[in-house]
């Protein structure tokens, strides 16, 4: 069968590298790709902002199946295309997708239902918004409602930086027309966790769970990033934790869909705080987190091909998922200048001396070709991913590979996976 992946980052190359391992894929399609994907899948120049153009090519290809991996076109409705078209396709619809493209939509229906999350408010007004900090005073989580590539949450220490935030977002409309809302939120200390799920509206089934590091800087300092390195699974998330977020909030999340008339099919996935042992719902995600995906597909055994398909065809409860014991951890090397304006074009060197060590595997991301060199193309180059018997063994895998690579401005951080190790 031959299979149509739209995204060009770390998550997408590794949907790609998980479906180059299925016996039933003759062929894989990237729109647009990078450099890395191009090694085992063809990268197509369509514009993927032009569904129909897509939906044209999938057509004219004979192309059995789409996997969605960014979050912008599920929100734009390129599922309603493929759907109107009869053509298979990983995610879930527009109307589901405004768990995602929404914090309104997504903390309005998690008040409906009952799935704890933290105290909010939204504004529309910036000098509403501003009373309202002044009031409840600092820390506070200041949220612009729409997509902003994972940059649009700010974590203040102080009302002086919430009121900064307030101005970034509404006045500033650093992240446009998502910030012509914004959620004012309780901020929830604990330990931060993911937990991603496959569903096809009815049955639900978990995959292992991840910690992403969305700071720039080690011990969580700086502006917030679309992550800087994952690791699987996160030890703060025990069985009894794992079965509460289930039955608290993944199947009301799907069940809470479904009776307003929206049927959830594709991937669900819950930011999560972990506070005394409860999961409290940060922000959901409508695809495999980036670059979480990086150390959960890693470990998957199952055949993605048979997952994508039985969620299509809404058979999934025939699906038994299983994964490796090892455990994983990716570390992300980014760009000068990332999360802000970022380098382009730099040469990458020691991409095969990383690759060639044993259990690890290098994610391209932001890469690109100029003269048969690869270059830096992204504020997120590389998710160097190692497997190990432990979380410090593949740690240890991890940075060991990354030492071997070099661009100009090159940065990553030093203690992804720290906080597992410290629990072990």
């Amino acid at each position: 069968m031959k299979v149509l992946v739209i995204g060009g980052g770390g998550r997408e190359h590794t949907i790609v590298w998980k479906l180059s391992q299925s016996s039933k894929v003759d062929k894989i399609y990237c729109c647009p790709g990078n450099a890395g994907i191009s090694e085992i899948a063809e990268c197509i120049n369509i514009d993927d902002n032009n569904f129909e153009a897509v939906a044209d090519f999938v057509k004219y290809e004979g192309i059995d199946l789409t996997i969605v991996g960014p979050e912008a076109p599920l929100s734009k409705g390129i599922v309603d295309v493929f759907e109107k078209n009869g053509r298979k396709i990983l995610g879930p619809n527009s109307k589901a997708a405004q768990l995602e493209g929404s914090k309104v939509f997504s903390k309005d229906l998690m008040r409906r239902y009952g799935i704890p999350t933290a105290e909010y408010k939204v504004f529309t007004s910036y000098l509403h918004a501003e009373d309202y900090v002044r009031m409840k005073g600092a820390p506070i989580v200041i949220k612009a409602d729409g997509l902003a590539a994972g940059k649009g949450v700010i974590m203040a220490k102080t009302v002086d930086e919430a009121i900064a935030g307030l101005k970034l977002i509404m006045k500033d409309r650093a992240f446009g027309e998502a910030g012509n809302r914004v959620v004012v939120e309780e901020c929830l200390d604990g330990e931060e966790a993911s937990f991603m799920a496959f569903t096809d509206g009815k049955t639900i089934l978990p995959m292992v769970s991840s910690q992403d590091h969305k700071r720039v800087f080690d011990g969580d300092q700086g502006p917030n990033t679309g992550g800087m390195g994952a690791y699987s699974p996160a030890p703060v998330i025990t069985p009894e934790i794992e079965s509460v977020i289930m039955e608290k909030i993944m199947r009301p999340t799907v069940n809470g869909l479904q009776s307003e008339g929206i049927k959830y099919k594709g991937v669900l996935y819950a930011g999560l705080m972990i506070r005394d042992n409860k999961p409290y719902t940060l922000e959901f995600n409508c695809r495999l987190g980036d670059p979480e995906t990086q150390p959960v597909l890693s470990r998957l055994k199952t055949d993605l091909t048979d997952i994508a398909l039985a969620i299509a065809d809404e058979r999934l409860s025939a699906i038994n998922l299983e994964w490796k014991p090892e455990v994983s951890v990716c570390v992300v090397a980014a760009s000068k200048g990332y999360p802000g304006a970022y380098e382009k074009g730099k040469v990458i060197k020691g991409l095969d001396d990383a690759g060639k060590l044993d259990d690890v595997i290098v994610f391209h991301a932001g890469t690109a070709f100029n003269k048969n060199k690869i270059v830096t193309a992204g504020g997120r180059v590389l998710g160097v991913t190692a497997l190990g018997k432990d979380i410090k063994d593949a740690k240890e895998k991890a940075y060991k590979a990354i030492e071997k690579i070099h661009f100009s401005g090159m940065h990553y951080r030093k203690d992804i996976a720290d906080r597992a190790i410290k629990r072990q």
